[in-house]
């Protein structure tokens, strides 16, 4: 079975190293699935990565929220 826990916090611990990088592969996965569904769910993904941007820039949590204190 996929530790998916272990998986996020790996990422979540690269993404802090490696901002630069993490921004980039929210946007490559971003413009997959457009690809893959001709842009069906354009305005969904849009908000999905700017919330993942959000998330990584520790400007909020995962909801998009204000960070927490």
């Amino acid at each position: 079975m996929v530790d998916f826990k272990g998986l996020a916090d790996k990422a979540k611990d690269l993404a802090g190293k490696h901002p630069d990088k993490a921004d980039q592969v929210v946007e490559k996965g971003g413009d997959a699935i457009d690809a893959r569904t001709g842009g069906k769910y354009a305005s969904h993904v849009d908000t999905g990565q700017e919330k993942a941007d959000a998330f990584l820039d520790g400007q909020g949590d995962a909801t998009g929220g204000e960070p927490r204190r």
